[in-house]
């Protein structure tokens, strides 16, 4: 049987709230009316993620220190990580894909205890008061992304796995592209209706929950049908 990974969004997904765009927000200084112009372009197509990441950090001023006490203020979707833990041992994948940084990520995921779920994201490097944004799987992207999600669909695909991706917003549109199931919500939903891609709503993680045990079963159950048995419904006296 064909196992699952579950590819979550982090920001607005996995936490409820957009950390990186909270941290942009926060750490510029006033009165940072560029922002709103800055997203426009973006959602506009006009330029990429990576591209918007870089305009953003260019006014941000945060040290280290304050960078991980800011973070110290947010939490997980409480349903998270019972999710991912009983998918781990059902013998399934969760893996968090991520357009925003990673020393949020980590932190939270490690207050979890749930570093053993991979994650991979944009690097934020520390210089004083000044941030600089890294990009480490900016090569294998699509070119407009600062970590193209759907290239990480691929690969997962290419392993072998049935990809679930789980997200809210527009950075999860390459993924979306690609996945096998998508579940979405918020802005992610809104795209996908639009471009009538086939779509689940999701509201929290026990949603997830619940749908990946749908999932489980028809995929058993596929497998029994390929193996020759007969689906119980269709059965015959």
């Amino acid at each position: 049987m064909m196992r699952l990974v579950f590819l979550c969004d982090f920001d607005g997904t996995v936490s409820p709230t957009d950390i990186g765009k909270c941290f942009i927000e926060r750490f510029t200084p006033a009165p940072g009316t560029h922002l709103p112009e800055l997203e426009r372009r973006w959602r506009s197509g006009e330029f990429g993620h990576r591209e918007l990441t870089k305009a953003e950090c260019e006014s941000v001023r945060c040290g280290a220190a304050e960078a991980g006490a800011f973070a110290d203020g947010f939490r997980l979707d409480p349903h998270f990580a019972p999710f991912a833990r009983t998918a781990l041992e059902r013998g399934d994948e969760v893996c968090v894909l991520s357009e925003g940084f990673d020393f949020y990520i980590r932190a939270l995921l490690e207050r979890e205890g749930l570093l053993s779920v991979p994650y991979f994201s944009n690097h934020l490097r520390f210089e004083g008061d000044r941030v600089v944004p890294e990009f480490p799987y900016h090569a294998r992207s699509c070119g407009r992304c600062g970590n193209c999600k759907g290239a990480h669909v691929r690969d997962w695909r290419s392993r072998g796995y049935r990809t679930v991706l789980v997200g809210d917003g527009l950075s999860d549109r390459c993924a979306a592209r690609e996945a096998d199931v998508v579940l979405a919500r918020d802005s992610l939903l809104e795209w996908c209706r639009s471009e009538g891609r086939a779509a689940r709503e999701f509201g929290t993680f026990a949603d997830v929950a619940a749908i990946a045990l749908e999932l489980e079963r028809g995929a058993a159950e596929a497998g029994r049908i390929e193996n020759g048995a007969v689906p119980r419904a269709i059965e015959r006296p």
